[in-house]
């Protein structure tokens, strides 16, 4: 996912992204817990994915109150 796609979404659509990213990110961990993540660096690529998507919402806030 890159962060030029992720501007073109509105920031309803952002959220549900996020949504759907964190729920990832919580299996990933459940998996790591009982020892079945196929690839440890899945872990590091869900929350970075989640901190991109963050920071594109936040951009479109302050944008928002700029205008």
């Amino acid at each position: 996912m890159k962060a030029a796609e992720l501007r073109n979404k509105t920031i309803d659509e952002l959220n549900e992204e996020l949504v759907s990213l964190r729920q990832e990110q919580f299996n990933l961990r459940m998996q790591q817990g009982t020892g079945q993540t196929p690839r440890p660096d899945q872990i590091r690529k869900a929350r970075k994915n989640v901190a991109r998507v963050m920071t594109i919402i936040r951009e479109k806030q302050l944008q928002g109150k700029e205008s």
